[in-house]
């Protein structure tokens, strides 16, 4: 009897030694029979030891519970560990090498009964029964966490500025490098001269002696034309396969990264299917069989979901997530530049005001953790840039104002996990200004991977006046923020507001914005205070890290040294 699928379909609670959980697996055999299986969370690590699998399971999560051991907990710790567990099973079901191991087997035999080991684990325990005490003894016991990685996209166009072979490797341990694109032939094509550029970064980053890795990255804003087509058949699949697994070889790449944007969605005005989605699995099903277990697979992703054939988001990705190691959430471009700004990459919607609730990065991990992707393979991404609007506005779009009696810090602290910010940056006092014209409905432009302006070529000569007028309307670099001097690094390798632009924050966001009334300059952006907010906060629920997009925005290390700073590296 062999077994076709298990799934983590429920689960209950047992009283002995002390208050912890049992997963109910159903499993379903080739004949037709379903019956039903009882776990512990350690039963599963106990199996993963064992068979020294590839595959990842959810994260442990005693640590980032220690200090807020609640009910509300309970919920959002299960739910996440029934869909990563699923997917972890799903994994190990479609692989030759396990599906018929006899640790498997065994585990997965109708007659065993969760361990019923005297040595309690209290990473299965309810995390509401988990007193402060036993949680801050309990460390001491716990194997330590995996570190997470601190990732950055390097965009070929970017060489004359940052060339790979003088990049400090000891602040990445994945370069993904930008751009190569599918083709009408279901090939991929590379731009002039990027492939010189990948060889040095790949040369450079594997004899740097920091083990970083370099992963090509396929499509973008610009380069998603031919995605559709090249998922559409398995003639095209395979063809598509077979030249992703060429180019790994041929300059010895550690894996893939899709970034179509988007499936089932015209992006920049692409052909596209209500086929998009199941096809991109078939050929992520594909290209891990050709890569082998070793390889990355990534796909850059919004904060929701891969869109389906009905138009609206998959509600199970779990096969997706057996077959890929990450999935890197472009929590960025959820407004753009407008007479009433916005922020660029909202943490959370922390005031419950949001126009746009789906867009941030606390909406992202509910959306994709709930469809089945365990958060340990989601890298939360992070901008290294912002908007320039030409705007009077003193605080942003919709979400400024805090419901009255809302306590922001009191949210962020139990809720997301996050300290209160260091920098004293009040709330601006509210503004009416004048009319600029109809406002502009909130619309999330929903990350893109695109080539920003270049820097004026007067940059020297606007620097010191603080003019970002040629920047309107647009995408604007940290590096210029700073060059054009709207901002100043402080003497504690902080920002401040320089040459009339008063920085201010927004806490419904935990972003920060400048504004300069007398230029009608409204700058959204992140700085050093809110992406060290946004690496701590996928730190303490369980990412796989974080990426940047992308690396030669950055004011030197500047950014880039924070986030690492903020994951614990």
């Amino acid at each position: 009897m062999a077994i076709a699928s298990a799934t983590v379909v429920g689960h209950t609670t047992a009283s002995s030694p002390r208050p912890h959980i049992l997963y109910n697996i159903e499993l379903k055999t080739t004949d037709g029979k379903t019956f039903t299986i009882s776990k512990r969370y350690s039963d599963f690590v106990a199996l993963h030891d064992t068979l020294n699998d590839p595959n990842t399971l959810p994260p442990k999560r005693i640590l980032a519970t220690t200090f807020v051991p609640a009910a509300w907990l309970d919920d959002t710790l299960i739910a996440e560990r029934k869909a990563g567990l699923s997917a972890y099973l799903a994994g190990l079901l479609q692989s030759p090498q396990f599906r018929a191991h006899k640790f498997l087997a065994d585990f997965l035999a109708p007659s065993t009964v969760a361990s019923s080991s005297p040595d309690f684990n209290l990473e299965d325990a309810l995390p509401s029964t988990l007193s402060r005490k036993a949680a801050l003894n309990a460390r001491s016991r716990l194997a330590a966490q995996a570190t997470p990685i601190a990732a950055a996209y390097y965009p070929d166009w970017s060489s004359g500025t940052n060339p790979p072979n003088q990049l400090d490797f000891s602040k990445f341990d994945i370069l993904y490098f930008a751009f190569a694109t599918p083709n009408s032939s279901s090939g991929i094509s590379w731009d002039s001269g990027s492939t010189s550029t990948l060889k040095t970064l790949v040369s450079s980053a594997h004899n740097s002696g920091h083990g970083t890795k370099v992963v090509l990255s396929i499509g973008g804003w610009g380069g998603s034309y031919w995605f559709s087509q090249a998922v559409s058949t398995s003639a095209n699949r395979t063809t598509f396969v077979n030249a992703c697994v060429s180019a790994v070889n041929t300059y010895n790449l550690d894996g893939i990264d899709i970034d179509w944007e988007y499936p089932n969605e015209s992006g920049a005005g692409n052909p596209h299917s209500s086929s998009d989605a199941a096809n991109l699995l078939s050929f992520f099903k594909s290209l891990r069989s050709a890569l082998g277990s070793s390889k990355i697979i990534s796909a850059a992703v919004t904060q929701l979901p891969w869109t389906g054939s009905n138009g609206s988001p998959l509600t199970d990705v779990s096969a997706y997530a057996a077959q890929m190691t990450y999935a890197n959430i472009m929590n960025y471009d959820v407004w753009g530049a407008s007479s009433s700004p916005g922020p660029n990459a909202p943490l959370g919607n922390l005031c419950g005001n949001s126009s746009l609730p789906q867009y941030s990065a606390q909406a992202a991990l509910s959306q994709w953790t709930k469809a089945g992707f365990p958060a340990s393979k989601l890298v939360l991404g992070l901008p290294l840039y912002g908007y320039v609007s030409q705007s009077s506005k003193t605080t942003l779009q919709q979400i400024a104002r805090p419901p009255a009696g809302f306590d922001v810090k009191a949210y962020k602290e139990q809720v997301l996990g996050l300290p209160e910010r260091g920098l004293s940056c009040p709330m601006p006092q509210i503004v009416e200004d004048g009319a600029e014209g109809e406002e502009e409905k909130p619309n999330a432009l929903k990350g893109a991977h695109e080539r920003v302006k270049k820097a004026p070529e007067d940059a020297k000569e606007q620097a010191s006046a603080g003019d970002l007028s040629s920047y309107y309307g647009q995408q604007i670099p940290f590096n210029q923020i700073v060059a054009l001097g709207a901002i100043k690094k402080t003497s504690s390798g902080t920002y401040e507001g320089a040459n009339g632009y008063t920085m201010a924050w927004d806490d419904c966001s935990d972003t920060p914005f400048l504004y300069n009334t007398s230029r009608k300059t409204v700058v959204t952006y992140d700085d050093t205070y809110s992406l060290g907010d946004k690496a701590l906060f996928a730190k303490q629920n369980g990412f796989a890290g974080c990426f940047t997009w992308s690396l030669d925005q950055d004011d030197g290390y500047t950014l880039q040294n924070v986030i690492r700073s903020n994951l614990g590296k």
